[in-house]
């Protein structure tokens, strides 16, 4: 779960970014000459909420220009606006006010997923693949903006998973978890996005290789049952790689937990309507089968001492 922290209020992208520009920096940029950002991992969605998108900027224009970077071509990469440029499109649009800002492709990675991070709703295949995308990016910076005076020798030794979970609001763990379903294949990323299967199975699932996860994917369609207990008893098998699908199924089956009892006999209305008229009330036809059931215990009982 998250770390609870306040929220903060930015103004604009520039204040969210850091980098405050005047107002003569925004730019109107032809839509057609803004490509999206390389592997970006926020879905642009046309659900309810893109559609008031689009109202609102029929209505009010764009508010908040978008981030974008000159590449070398003579066009522009988008950063931050993506949802934006979407529903300008929708709305008919032919230009969108822009700030444009040069920055290097590590640069522009930690730009594109803090100003995504602000979402208030954030799928998990879109934080576990953004949390990845900084990471690399920090990683190959190998410096921390945040340690002044630090030399690069020690700025490398910082843990990349902590520094990016403090600016997230994460845990160290939470975040190598979030980087981990990165390894899922899509069919399951989709399930752990739809909540099919919890964040932690889909961690679980994810210490497999891909043909196996195939399997088990397989398995969970035609079931619609996966448990850790199953997964422990593949991952016990010997020579995991030639075991054939049929007995992969086999073992998981066997590994099955068992269901608990829980000592609870329900009859539904219907099925109790067979035996009661149907105006008799619940309580009624409680005390009935309590009679009933008392009758067979003494009839049970006088034929043992028979």
């Amino acid at each position: 779960m998250a770390v609870k922290r306040e929220k903060i209020h930015f103004e604009t992208v520039e204040e969210l970014l850091g980098a405050p520009v005047t107002k003569d920096a925004t730019t109107e940029i032809r839509i057609d000459q803004i490509f999206p950002f390389e592997n970006h991992p926020f879905k642009v969605i046309d659900d309810e909420k893109m559609s008031d998108l689009v109202q609102s900027i029929k209505d009010n224009g764009i508010l908040v220009p978008v981030l974008v970077r000159p590449d070398d071509e003579g066009t522009y990469e988008m950063i931050s606006g993506h949802r934006r440029m979407h529903a300008a499109k929708l709305a008919g649009l032919v230009t969108i006010p822009a700030i444009i800002k040069p920055m290097t492709n590590d640069e522009a990675t930690i730009a594109m997923v803090d100003a995504n991070m602000q979402r208030e709703e954030i799928l998990p295949s879109e934080r576990a693949f953004s949390l990845k995308m900084k990471m690399d990016a920090m990683r190959r910076q190998g410096t921390r903006s945040d340690l002044d005076g630090t030399s690069d020798t020690e700025c490398r030794k910082i843990n990349t998973a902590e520094q990016v979970g403090e600016e997230c609001g994460l845990k160290q763990a939470q975040v190598r978890k979030y980087v981990r379903l990165t390894e899922l294949i899509p069919e399951f990323m989709d399930y752990v996005d739809q909540k099919r299967i919890p964040i932690i199975m889909g961690v679980e699932l994810s210490n497999f290789d891909k043909e196996m996860q195939k399997n088990f994917y397989e398995y969970f369609r035609q079931t619609g049952a996966l448990f850790k207990e199953q997964l422990q008893a593949i991952k016990e098998q010997d020579n995991l790689e030639n075991l054939p699908q049929y007995t992969i199924f086999q073992l998981m089956n066997a590994a099955m937990p068992k269901a608990k009892d829980s000592g609870k006999v329900n009859f539904t209305r219907k099925k109790l309507d067979e035996y009661f008229p149907t105006d008799y009330s619940a309580e009624k036809r409680e005390e009935i089968i309590l009679s009933l059931l008392s009758d067979w215990k003494k009839q049970r009982e006088e034929a043992v001492n028979v």
